[in-house]
């Protein structure tokens, strides 16, 4: 039942797309949220 991602993709070529834009999003946003998260404690 499991298959690999390779196999998933060459059998569905438009979610290859798909999966390269959700990983490009979460690359994105993952260091906007570290910097959001900090904080500076001012004087």
């Amino acid at each position: 039942m499991h298959e690999s991602v390779a196999d998933y993709v060459a059998e569905h070529p438009k979610m290859a797309g798909v999966l390269f834009t959700a990983l490009l999003l979460l690359t994105q946003a993952a260091p906007a949220a570290a910097n959001q998260a900090t904080s500076v404690a001012g004087p």
